[in-house]
């Protein structure tokens, strides 16, 4: 490898280098400036060939198609990729920079302490991270590196940021073997990455849940996975070093199965089990060992009092439970006479100070009643936790002033029991365009009496249509159930009226990209009869949709059994609506992206695939 670029250089005219950040076998990482965005803040990422001649013309082209990838994705905790471009026979990758520390360097400080993070620290980066996964995971991107090096805690507000995607590299290597037949590239770290990554290049949503899990077995534990997982077994024995809740326990475990079928299939799945894992009776975390390593440990017995009728005398520094000889042996001994006589004195000597007490009080004073300490059982059972207090919704409204011709974009985030409304005043014939980029999040569009405008205005990913008066709107914003947390972006614009076909002398039909089915119509719905195999739970299915058409798969089950509906994979506003065997929209199963419930009754359920443009889509089904 070549050595590194001096500070000072300016490559493309444009990035000029600030200083070297790191590197590893794939090339470096440098802190730059973008002179053309006002000296801000850049991250440089070179690769540097392993051919002499550099990059060719052909696999620059190839980087720079499959790139393009990344530099659609919009997200908060993601940097934001910028440019790509080639020189001195380097490539280039420049992305937003991230001012913040590592969660490798943050838990390193932890140890040099002898401490490591709290379960509670690493429930929250767990839901923190599982939203970010959901956006690049609705896009088909697998994250493939996932670890403590490629987590950034950002200094300005705390959050977790999600750098050094695997698939640039994956891309990289690809592109330097363009002679060589077609294979699976592994990428990832070892310890980290899944066994199917590792040795055949696979990867799944599922291998970056397992990352992320393991990841957070590090941040508990301070061990690194080559001692927690024991490669003879293939089991993982983490819960020595860290004493976890059972819920926060059984989502890590499930989440790190050596079979990619045993693990959770998406990120809504793992956020459901991490909401509802109780966290009401954690086990005590230990003490951190000392640099020895020896672990300290606590000797001692349980106290369980004996019921006696007086206390016994004390013998020596402890008192001992001593049993007492036969009777007549005990009165033969002038000793033991004395003993029990003195105790019949005291205790009649202290039975009429008590009664003296007792009539000298004011008639006005209480008596005090002495407290009674029991001891519980070993045996009993302790109480069951008190239920988790409902959580109360919370609906904010926000005006949203749109001149017309011009757009406006708002980002945010909503809590799993928020709602945002924004107001927005219109004309009657005015096309409102909204569209919404982020994870977790559905809008619906009410008109002044708190309906949907249209059937095709309710909890879906983007809407355009000509608003039938004039008079206030709401757009309203709502995360879908599994996610504790979703960021968005909305987009929002407001259009004059099209003037009216001069051939009909009716209104012209809003089109941008988004088709609204011609009123009075019903979509084609195309039916098709599903069956799991028996000994599986779950399956798969690939189709196309569009405005036009709706795919409706029909599924028998029986009342009490959980039905999981999922979307890992999708290309446009693809949304689910699930009826029961009567035929009605189960309530909370309209419009939504995913779907968890227990069946009420036996029979036929349908679940319709539909969508407002072209798209591609993968619906998984489970059903236990």
């Amino acid at each position: 490898m070549s050595s590194s670029i001096p500070a000072g250089t300016t490559l493309q005219n444009r990035y000029r280098i600030l200083q070297l950040l790191g590197q590893g076998g794939f090339g470096r990482t440098y802190r730059g400036e973008d002179l053309g965005r006002f000296n801000e803040s850049c991250a440089i990422k070179e690769f540097e060939p392993q051919q002499d001649n550099g990059m060719t013309e052909k696999s620059l082209q190839l980087f720079q198609r499959e790139a393009t990838i990344l530099y659609n994705i919009d997200h908060p905790q993601i940097p934001k990729f910028q440019a790509i471009f080639e020189e001195n026979h380097r490539l280039f990758l420049v992305q937003d920079y991230i001012d913040g520390t590592s969660y490798r360097d943050l838990l390193n400080q932890r140890l040099a302490q002898g401490m490591t993070f709290s379960e509670a620290e690493v429930r929250q980066l767990l839901q923190n991270m599982l939203p970010i996964l959901a956006h690049i995971h609705s896009k088909g991107i697998i994250h493939r590196d996932i670890s403590p090096d490629n987590i950034l805690q950002r200094r300005s507000d705390q959050l977790p940021i999600l750098i050094d995607f695997g698939v640039v590299k994956e891309v990289f290597t690809r592109v330097q073997m363009l002679a060589v037949p077609t294979h699976a590239t592994s990428v990832g770290k070892l310890g980290y990455a899944p066994s199917e990554q590792m040795q055949s290049g696979r990867a799944y949503p599922s291998s970056d849940l397992y990352s992320l899990a393991v990841t957070g077995l590090v941040l508990l534990t301070g061990k690194e996975p080559q001692v927690l997982f024991d490669d003879v077994n293939l089991t993982w024995q983490w819960q020595t070093f860290a004493a976890v809740s059972p819920g926060l326990t059984q989502v890590l475990n499930r989440a790190i199965s050596y079979r990619p079928g045993d693990r959770y299939q998406s990120v809504s799945e793992m956020a459901q089990a991490l909401g509802s894992a109780t966290t009401s009776q954690p086990l005590a975390r230990p003490a951190p060992a000392p640099a020895s390593q020896v672990k300290t440990l606590a000797v001692g017995r349980p106290y369980q009092p004996t019921q006696v009728a007086a206390p016994p005398p004390a013998v020596g520094p402890r008192a001992r439970r001593v049993t007492a000889p036969d009777p007549p042996s005990a009165w033969e001994n002038p000793w033991v006479v004395l003993v029990i006589a003195t105790i019949l004195a005291l205790l009649a000597g202290l039975g009429g100070w008590l009664t003296v007490t007792l009539l000298n009080r004011p008639a006005n004073q209480p008596t005090p009643t002495p407290e009674a300490t029991v001891a519980p059982s070993p045996a009993t059972p302790p109480p069951e936790p008190a239920p988790a207090p409902a959580v109360e919704p919370k609906s904010y409204d926000q005006a949203l002033p749109l001149s017309l011709g011009q757009s406006k974009t708002l980002s945010g985030a909503l809590a799993s029991n928020e709602t945002i409304n924004y107001k927005v005043q219109a004309e009657a014939g005015q096309i409102l365009k909204l569209g919404l980029t982020g994870e977790g999040v559905l809008l619906t569009v009410l008109d002044s009496q708190g309906e949907p405008v249209d059937g095709t205005a309710q909890r879906v990913l983007s809407w355009q249509g000509a608003l039938p008066n004039r008079g206030e709107y709401t757009v309203q914003l709502r995360p879908v159930q599994g996610l504790n947390q979703s960021n968005y972006q909305l987009e929002a614009s407001l259009n004059p009226a099209p003037p009216p076909d001069t051939s009909t002398g009716q209104p012209n039909p809003a089109v941008d990209g988004t088709v609204n089915p011609t009123p009075g119509t019903k979509p084609t719905i195309t039916e098709q009869r599903l069956q799991i195999p028996a000994g599986q739970t779950r399956l798969l299915v690939t189709g196309q949709v569009n405005p036009e058409v709706v795919r409706r798969y029909v599924i028998s089950a029986r009342a009490g059994q959980t039905m999981v509906l999922d979307l890992p994979k999708v290309t446009g506003p693809v949304t689910l609506d699930v009826r029961g065997p009567s035929g009605e929209l189960i309530a909370d199963a309209a419009r939504v992206i995913s779907w968890q419930g227990q069946l009420g009754q036996d029979g036929d359920y349908r679940v319709d695939v539909t969508s407002l443009r072209s798209a591609d889509y993968t619906l998984q089904i489970t059903i236990n």
